[in-house]
C-alpha cells in the first residue's frame, strides 16, 4: 500500500499500488490539479466535515432526491442518493479530448442505426455479423423503413469511461435506451453549492445547469415537419419507477408536461394529451418507457403503461419519440466489440476513444477462454443494465465461478467478458469512518445529438462504488456519487 502524506479527514489514507489514485500521486503527494482543493478540505475537522455531510444529505432529502437498491431485502424501499462532497476534476485540455470522442462515438452509432433500419450496407459488407444483430432482443422489426426528423435515433446517449491504471480513458459500454443519472448530476451541483458555496467559487468551474434547456431545444428540433411550436412532453412508467425522480425533474426544469400512458391517445394517427381544457396535440415525447411496454398494439399486448397507436402515429411522421424505439441493439455489449469497425465504416475516421478488450462467448475461441480464465475476467450479460447480472471473476467463489460457466454453456450469445480492469480510485467520504478513504470511480457522459445540433454536457455523472475493493458502481447496487468539475480554459475563449 502507498500511504498519502494527509492529516485530519484524510488521515491514513492508503492506496492500493496497482491502481491509479486521482488525487494523490505514486510519492503520496498530491496530484498539482487538486493540491488547492485539498488545502481547502484540510481546514475540517472531523467534526466540522460530518455536520457538512449531513447538511448535503438534508438537502438531497428536500429535493426528493431517491433511487430504489434492488438488491436489498426490502426490494423497492426508496433511498437517498449517496452524495460525496469531495469532487472530482478533469482539466479542459483533458475533458476536450473526451469530448471530441464521445461525439464521434455518439455519430457513428446513430449512422450504424439508420443503416441497419433501412439498407443495411455494414451488414452486406460483413463489417458486422447480421445474426448478431437480427438475434438481439431488442432490435425491432417495427423500425424498419421508418426514418426518424434528420435522421437522428439516439438523442440522449449516456457513455460510461473508466481511467485506468496506464492513466487514458476507455469507453465502457454505451448507454442510448433510456439513459438515467443526469438529475443526479445537476442535483449534486445544487448540494455542492449549498454546502460549500465560497469553495466552489475559488475554481473556475464549467456548469451544468443548461442540460435541461439544451435537452428540450435538441426535442424541438426534431419535432415533426410544419409543427413551428412543438408541445414537448415526458412519458413515464409512473411513480413506481426507480428512475421517477428524475422523470418529474426534467420535466419540472424543462417546463413540459410530465405524462404517463393514460394521459395521453391517439386519434387518426396523431398524439392527444388529455387537459382539462380538451385535447392538446403532442408533437414530441421523451419516453423513459421500455420498447416493450410503449405501444400494446405494436409490442406487448398486455402492457397498460403506453399508448395504443403510438407507433402509428410515430411511422406516420406525426410525434417524434426521444429516443426512437429499437435503439437498444447498438448498445448491446456483444456488438460493442465492432464499434471501432462502426467509426471507421461511417465516418473514415480512427477511434479517438478506446474500448476495453472484451470476448464474445458466441466465437468459439473467446468461449474458451472465457471459461479458462473466468477467474481474471468480468464476465456480463449483453442485454442487461443498472450493474445487474456481472460476475467479477476475482471475487466469485467456485461455486459461483461453475454456475456462470453453465449459464454461459446454455446460452453463449447473451455474455461477453472483458479483462479486470483497474479503474482509477478517488478519495472518498466514508461515513462511520469519518474520514476519506479510495474508491472506485468511473464517469457516465451525457449527449444530445439534434437536428444541426450536437451537445456534450461539460461534467458528468462521477459513480463511486462504496463497498471496499467493489467495482460495481451502479446506484442500483449500492453505489454513490460525485461532482464532476470540468475546469474551464478561459484562454481558450
Amino acid at each position: 500500500m502507498r500511504q498519502a502524506m494527509t492529516s485530519g479527514v484524510f488521515g491514513n489514507y492508503q492506496t492500493p499500488p496497482q491502481f491509479l489514485d486521482e488525487v494523490f500521486c505514486q510519492a503520496g503527494k498530491v496530484n498539482p490539479e487538486y493540491e488547492a482543493l485539498y488545502s481547502q478540505f484540510l481546514k475540517y475537522s472531523k467534526d466540522d466535515y460530518r455536520q457538512l455531510n449531513e447538511h448535503a444529505k438534508t438537502s438531497f432529502f428536500n429535493q426528493g432526491i431517491t433511487f430504489s437498491v434492488y438488491t436489498d431485502k426490502a426490494k423497492g424501499v426508496e433511498r437517498i442518493f449517496p452524495f460525496d462532497l469531495f469532487p472530482r476534476i478533469i482539466q479542459a485540455d483533458e475533458w476536450a479530448q473526451l469530448e471530441k470522442g464521445i461525439i464521434q462515438r455518439c455519430v457513428a452509432l446513430n449512422l450504424f442505426i439508420q443503416d441497419i433500419y433501412t439498407h443495411k450496407h455494414i451488414l452486406r459488407d460483413k463489417v458486422v455479423p447480421a445474426d448478431l444483430i437480427f438475434s438481439s432482443k431488442n432490435y425491432l422489426k417495427a423500425m424498419l423503413d421508418i426514418k426518424p426528423v434528420a435522421g437522428i435515433y439516439n438523442h440522449i446517449s449516456g457513455t460510461d469511461l473508466i481511467k485506468h491504471s496506464d492513466g487514458k480513458y476507455y469507453v465502457l459500454e454505451d448507454n442510448i435506451r433510456c439513459p438515467s443519472g443526469i438529475s443526479y448530476v445537476l442535483t449534486n451541483r445544487v448540494a455542492m453549492k449549498r454546502a460549500l458555496l465560497e469553495t466552489f467559487r475559488k475554481f473556475k468551474v464549467s456548469t451544468v445547469q443548461e442540460y435541461p434547456q439544451e435537452l428540450l431545444a435538441t426535442m424541438q428540433s426534431v419535432a415533426p415537419q410544419g409543427v413551428d411550436a412543438p408541445n414537448c412532453v415526458v412519458l413515464t412508467p409512473g411513480v413506481y419507477n426507480s428512475a421517477y425522480f428524475e422523470h418529474a425533474y426534467l420535466a419540472l426544469t424543462m417546463g413540459v408536461s410530465l405524462v404517463e400512458g393514460r394521459d395521453l391517445y391517439v386519434e387518426k394517427n396523431f398524439v392527444y394529451m388529455k387537459t382539462i381544457n380538451g385535447p392538446k396535440k403532442v408533437d414530441v415525447v421523451y419516453r423513459r418507457i421500455d420498447d416493450a411496454f410503449l405501444d400494446p398494439m405494436a409490442f406487448n399486448p398486455d402492457s397498460v403503461l403506453g399508448v395504443p397507436g403510438l407507433m402509428g402515429a410515430y411511422r406516420e411522421g406525426n410525434v417524434s419519440l426521444v429516443n426512437a424505439p429499437g435503439t437498444g441493439f447498438a448498445d448491446d455489449k456483444a456488438v460493442y466489440t465492432y464499434v471501432p469497425d462502426i467509426i471507421k465504416y461511417y465516418l473514415g475516421e480512427e477511434p479517438i476513444l478506446n474500448n476495453v478488450q472484451t470476448y464474445r462467448c458466441e466465437k468459439d475461441d473467446d468461449f474458451k477462454y472465457v471459461l479458462e480464465n473466468m477467474q481474471n475476467l468480468v464476465v456480463k450479460p449483453v442485454d442487461e443494465s443498472g450493474g445487474y447480472g456481472i460476475l467479477i471473476g476475482s471475487k466469485a467463489t467456485k461455486e459461483q465461478l461453475a454456475e456462470f460457466k453453465q449459464l454461459i454453456t446454455q446460452n453463449r450469445r447473451k455474455y461477453i467478458a472483458q479483462p479486470i480492469m483497474n479503474l482509477s480510485m478517488h478519495a472518498t467520504y466514508i461515513e462511520g469512518e469519518d474520514r476519506f478513504e479510495p474508491r472506485h470511480v468511473d464517469l457516465r457522459t451525457f449527449t444530445l445529438l439534434g437536428k444541426d445540433r450536437q451537445f456534450v454536457l461539460k461534467g458528468g455523472l462521477s459513480r463511486v462504488a462504496l463497498k471496499k475493493g467493489s467495482l460495481i458502481v451502479n446506484s442500483s447496487q449500492g453505489g454513490g456519487s460525485k461532482d464532476t468539475w470540468v475546469i474551464r480554459d478561459d484562454s481558450a475563449v
